[in-house]
């Protein structure tokens, strides 16, 4: 790989620098590689409520089950056989540039680290959104000083080098979905409602479905590639990511549909979904007691998220300048700890004044940047199957071409439709702030190509 700072020779740029012999990384095994692909993917069924207000409960819940066939699915396909055939640090970015060459492979990691500003800033929203069930009075610059020290918070705990290792990622998911599991339990005696009825808001336009509840799904079942840019601190992650995979997609789906569908059959009350309402759900099915461990959860699932995304994203701006594409003191590392803190701060500086957006507004700008990798993602997957049809995979995607062309074109059709919606509904931050977010990408890539040229 070129030096930070320096040229990227056309030619080098395709070169894919494949694992070391032997790694100081430490690294998880398959059942911590799970709770912490779990901790980053899922987390928890905390952020959808949204969905049911904006989209109505059947349809919320029809996105629920039918997403991941188009989404999340055909992504844990393609990124368990782009892993096995190359198992290195940066991934998605570096398949990329393996297919597609320097343009491409810059936007795959623009867009990833421009979309983990809106994720930061969406989990510490989130995280502040869950506080108000007990401090009502947390509103206005209240609401955002709290987020502001969520973000100062986790961003001191990642220049100390603290990583989210599976043991705590596995003790953690347990104590949120300790009160999840016993409010989907307690429910059932209550269920009165079919969870389905109504279907989309009465009176609501057709297409306005297909805004922020679309969204809030994809954003929901995203990022499962993410986590092949540390492929190299997993044991034999030939073997381990695609398995971890096998276990996530259907434990996520479950996540999110069964507490949603319990509520809705016990309480209904489909109009009141709102950001922290599992919380209220939660103390109507079983007691205060019960409404404070779902927030608490719920708190706890945020920091876990947003900590989970500083690691995995911060990283990607630093590969980058090592690689020739952006400024190269974001390559430094901090003397004591031995982290890209100057990468951690420039991307604590976004979340910060992102922070201001509601979590919806935030999502809708969101998704267009996680298509965008996306996209770029499955087609790495295609090119690379017809460029380098002899590169070793340990697994590939099952029945040959037709289950690459499901991946591709499932992945593709969501992506059309979603963007779609988008266009089609009221919401300015999906409309307009989205595509200009797109447009950066070559921009940027014209403006730090001249620089280091």
């Amino acid at each position: 790989m070129p030096q930070a700072g320096g040229t990227v020779p056309h030619a080098d740029s395709r070169r894919i620098r494949q694992p070391g012999v032997s790694s100081t990384l430490k690294k998880v095994g398959l059942i911590s590689f799970v709770f912490v692909m779990y901790s980053y993917c899922t987390g928890g069924p905390f952020g959808l409520e949204d969905m049911v207000t904006t989209s109505g409960p059947g349809m919320s819940l029809l996105y629920l089950l039918l997403v991941p066939f188009f989404w999340s699915i055909p992504m844990s396909l393609v990124a368990a056989e782009l892993t096995t055939a190359m198992p290195v640090e940066g991934g998605f970015y570096r398949w990329t540039r393996a297919a597609f060459g320097d343009f491409w492979g810059f936007l795959a990691g623009w867009w990833n680290w421009c979309s983990s500003f809106l994720l930061g800033g969406a989990y510490a929203v989130l995280f502040t959104d869950y506080i108000t069930f007990f401090y009502s009075q947390i509103t206005g610059w209240k609401h955002y000083l709290v987020a502001l020290l969520v973000i100062a918070l986790i961003t001191y705990v990642n220049i100390r080098g603290i990583n989210l290792v599976g043991t705590v990622a596995t003790v953690l998911e347990i104590l949120i979905l300790l009160p999840v599991a016993a409010m989907c339990v307690m429910s059932v005696k209550m269920w009165q409602h079919n969870p389905f009825v109504p279907l989309v808001p009465p009176a609501q336009p057709t297409f306005q479905v297909f805004g922020v509840g679309l969204a809030v799904a994809l954003w929901a079942y995203a990022g499962y590639e993410q986590l092949s840019t540390v492929a190299e601190e997993v044991e034999n992650p030939r073997k381990n990511y695609p398995r971890a995979l096998a276990w996530m997609v259907p434990i996520s789906i479950a996540t999110y549909f069964v507490p949603m569908a319990c509520a809705l059959a016990a309480l209904n009350h489909w109009q009141d979904w709102h950001t922290g309402f599992f919380s209220n759900a939660a103390q109507l099915i079983g007691g205060h007691l019960l409404g404070f461990a779902m927030t608490v959860a719920a708190a706890i699932t945020n920091i876990s998220l947003f900590n989970s995304t500083v690691l995995t994203s911060t990283r990607m701006p630093s590969s980058m300048a090592e690689d020739g594409y952006l400024s190269p003191f974001l390559t430094r590392i901090h003397p004591k700890y031995g982290t890209p803190h100057l990468a951690i701060l420039v991307s604590a500086v976004c979340y910060a004044l992102l922070a201001w957006g509601t979590l919806t507004q935030l999502i809708s700008v969101y998704v267009w940047l996680r298509i965008g990798t996306s996209v770029l993602t499955v087609l790495a997957a295609w090119q690379l199957r017809r460029t380098q049809p002899d590169l070793p995979r340990p697994f590939r995607i099952p029945w040959g071409n037709a289950g690459m062309g499901y991946a591709v074109l499932a992945t593709l059709l969501m992506s059309v439709v979603a963007l779609g919606g988008a266009f089609a509904s009221s919401n300015r931050a999906a409309r307009i702030l989205g595509p200009i977010t797109i447009i950066l990408g070559p921009l940027a890539y014209l403006f730090f190509r001249r620089r280091t040229a």
